[in-house]
């Protein structure tokens, strides 16, 4: 049986979703642009789902600027902290070190959900982030990259937020 749009969002606003959907793909495509994050899209590809948030569920709590900058804030601290750590232990063993890799990570992960929790600040592709930092090398300027890209995110999505609508 084949999907029927039309049942599934009201045909009025249809369009209002490609619009919407184009307009998301068209910010990320600027913050990627602007911010010229090609090198770190592992860790970049957090601002997608928070696109889809902040686009595709407008008036979500999530997709509200505390939510989203405090999440990613509350992100990339976990798995920073949690990524110097693990750097700090000495493993000679490349299978023992590809476990801790990911143990870190998912406690970075864990960690973020929690203090997420803990500040109102949820934000799941920020949970994500923080497991990416862990996972994937990191520098100052790739940190600045992605706040700048979750700031303009937020701001834009502020912006035109009278003109979005709830597609979820």
């Amino acid at each position: 049986m084949p999907f029927d749009f039309q049942r599934h969002l009201r045909r009025e606003n249809f369009k209002r979703a490609v619009v919407q959907c184009v307009l998301a793909g068209a910010v990320v495509l600027l913050l990627l642009l602007v911010l010229d994050a090609v090198t770190q899209t592992v860790l970049i590809a957090a601002l997608g789902a928070s696109a889809f948030t902040a686009f595709a569920m407008p008036r979500s709590l999530h997709a509200d600027t505390r939510h989203l900058v405090g999440g990613y804030v509350v992100g990339m601290f976990s798995g920073c902290l949690l990524s110097i750590v693990y750097a700090a232990f000495p493993i000679a063993s490349i299978t023992l070190d590809h476990a801790m890799v990911i143990v870190f990570g998912a406690l970075a992960m864990s960690i973020a959900m929690l203090l997420m929790i803990f500040t109102r600040t949820e934000h799941p592709p920020a949970a994500a982030l923080a497991l990416g930092l862990v996972l994937n090398e990191w520098d100052a300027a790739t940190l600045l990259v992605i706040l700048a890209g979750i700031a303009g995110l937020s701001l834009i999505k502020r912006l035109v937020l009278p003109a979005l609508l709830d597609l979820i």
